[in-house]
Parts: structure tokens; C-alpha cells; sequence
């Protein structure tokens, strides 16, 4: 037992040592058709721990790491907006000791980036509920978004305690009050009116995922995003989460690039 613990400790070490050298873009990948937008649903990080006998703390610490380098590799490779599923309304309902792991680590990696993500132009926003967040790291949330509002490099949009279907419910709720108001009228709930107001829509022109990847070989998208993915292309990929990387990136953007989008059109 004692053996298991130290080379949990030295694992959650190792995880916070490791220094990622990130290549430019792969010669098979071509620019000209680089995603504008990846979202990712990332899954597994408990399984990853439970087979190697560990908790699902190491999991999570170690999903961490595997999400720095995906940044960086997304920044790197000329991808304008990230989109990570870090924490679903759904999830609340886990053992009150997971979730209050996560929520210490969510504040320990977003403190860590106030100083990181200035220097490294890249602008972060949380979505969801952020209200159900504990007050300090509601306000942590706040200072990271104030501080990289200006930055011009990549976006990156964490969904944390976040529900599409709520994401949807909210933004009709806000248009119908707004008819109510005399602010605008019915024929003005349209598509892209609602669009406006999904808590999406800071990103911009590129909003809507243009390459969607679910991890440890789940084939569903489980409540995330489900207006903006409407014309996405969706990957499954069987790696578990800790375990996606430079090469899993890589092979999921080639096999995107292979793709034919029609948007139900002839082409």
C-alpha cells in the first residue's frame, strides 16, 4: 500500500515537471484546412486512475497535464478557439469528496495560469453556471478572464458546471423577456438571435465547433453543446483522456481534413 502511495505522489510530481517541446504543424497536416474551432469532451480521467489502481485524484491531475500540451499544441498549430468540457451540471451529482478535489484543483490550475496565460496571448473564458462554483474560485474565474480579455491568441472557453440543454433553456428566457419588455418582437427570435445569446457567443464568428472530439471511446456528447455542434464533425476516439496527446491531436485533425463538409449542399 505504502509502494502504491509514493508512486502515486511521485506521478502527481512528475505531472506537474513534465515540459512539453511542441513542434510546428506536421508536414501531413495542411494549414489551408485547419479546424477554426475544436471542442473536446474530455473523458476518462477516473478510468485512467482506477486501472492503474489509484485514485480518481490522480486522474484528474494527470487529465491537467494532458490539457496544457493540447493548448499549447492548439496555439502552436494555428487553431483559433478551444472549447474543453472540463465539468457538467450532471457532474455535481459525483461523491462530495471528488467534487470538492476538483474544485480545489480547477482554483489551483486557474491561479497558476494568472501568471502564464498573459505572456502567452491566450484569452480564457469560463461558461455554465458559475454560480454553483464556491465564491473563491468564482472569483479567481473572474481576475483570469480580466487579465487575458485583451489577448489575441488563441481563445480558450472552459465549460465548467455547464448543461447545452440549460445553455438553450437561458438564452430563450432572455429573448422572451426582452419581447416581453417591448425590446424586440416575436419575429425577432430567430436563429441567429438565439445564437447571440448562448454563453458561446463571446467567442465570435467562430463559436460553433467545427471539429468535435469525445475521448475513452464514449460515442455520446452528453448535454454539451448541443445548438453549436449542430453541423459539427464529431471524432471518437478510444484513448482516455490523461492519455491524448500531440499524436492523438494529430491524428484526429488528419482524419478531420479528410472530411467533406457540406452543410447539405452537393459538392
Amino acid at each position: 500500500m505504502l509502494a502504491r502511495f509514493e508512486r502515486m505522489n511521485l506521478m502527481i510530481i512528475w505531472s506537474n515537471l513534465v515540459f512539453y517541446e511542441i513542434q510546428p504543424l506536421e508536414q501531413e497536416l495542411d494549414p489551408s484546412r485547419m479546424p477554426r474551432h475544436v471542442a473536446i469532451i474530455m473523458d476518462g480521467n477516473s478510468r485512467w486512475a482506477e486501472r492503474q489502481g489509484w485514485p480518481a485524484s490522480v486522474g484528474h491531475e494527470a487529465g491537467v497535464r494532458a490539457l496544457k500540451e493540447v493548448v499549447k499544441l492548439s496555439q502552436k498549430w494555428g487553431i483559433e478557439v478551444l472549447t474543453v468540457f472540463a465539468f457538467s451540471t450532471e457532474n455535481w451529482l459525483r461523491p462530495k469528496t471528488e467534487v470538492g478535489f476538483l474544485m480545489e484543483l480547477f482554483e489551483r490550475v486557474f491561479q497558476e495560469q494568472l501568471n502564464a496565460m498573459p505572456d502567452e496571448n491566450i484569452q480564457v473564458r469560463c461558461v455554465g453556471d458559475l454560480s454553483m462554483l464556491p465564491a473563491s474560485l468564482r472569483k479567481i474565474i473572474a481576475t483570469l478572464e480580466e487579465a487575458t480579455q485583451h489577448n489575441t491568441g488563441l481563445k480558450l472557453s472552459v465549460a465548467v458546471s455547464y448543461s447545452g440543454r440549460q445553455d438553450i433553456v437561458g438564452a430563450c428566457q432572455r429573448l422572451m423577456a426582452r419581447v416581453q419588455n417591448g425590446e424586440m418582437s416575436p419575429e425577432d427570435l430567430t436563429e441567429a438571435a438565439i445564437d447571440e445569446e448562448l454563453k458561446t457567443s463571446w467567442v465570435g464568428e467562430g463559436r460553433n465547433p467545427d471539429l468535435l472530439i469525445r475521448t475513452s471511446g464514449e460515442q455520446r456528447i452528453s448535454n454539451f453543446m448541443l445548438w453549436q455542434t449542430a453541423y459539427s464533425e464529431f471524432l471518437f476516439v478510444d484513448s482516455l483522456w490523461p492519455d491524448f496527446g500531440e499524436a492523438q491531436l494529430k491524428d484526429a485533425l488528419l482524419e478531420y481534413q479528410k472530411r467533406n463538409r457540406r452543410f447539405g449542399k452537393h459538392k
